[in-house]
């Protein structure tokens, strides 16, 4: 099984930024839950990060598995924003 996580870029194809700027802690924010001490915890499947300087969302792959709903949506909103991904299969 290959373990390379799915990758949601923050460019879309036609080669434009993805707004607004703070999509990435949006998305994997929808994810997350805030603590007793109001700090968000980032579920360790979902991730918002940057690569190269751009906005990322890192997807574990067993969020496939464990949540097959939650993957869809995310494979789903990729495509449908036209973000550019790595391993979306």
């Amino acid at each position: 099984m290959d373990d390379a996580p799915f990758i949601i870029r923050g460019l879309t194809s036609k080669g434009g930024r993805f707004r607004p700027s703070d999509w990435a802690d949006r998305l994997a924010g929808a994810f997350a839950v805030i603590d007793p001490n109001n700090r968000t915890n980032y579920s360790p499947f979902v991730q918002p990060t940057k690569l190269d300087g751009i906005p990322c969302v890192v997807v574990d792959r067993r969020l496939k598995t464990t949540d097959p709903d939650a993957w869809r949506f995310l494979q789903s909103f990729a495509q449908s924003n036209e973000l550019i991904t790595e391993n979306a299969d």
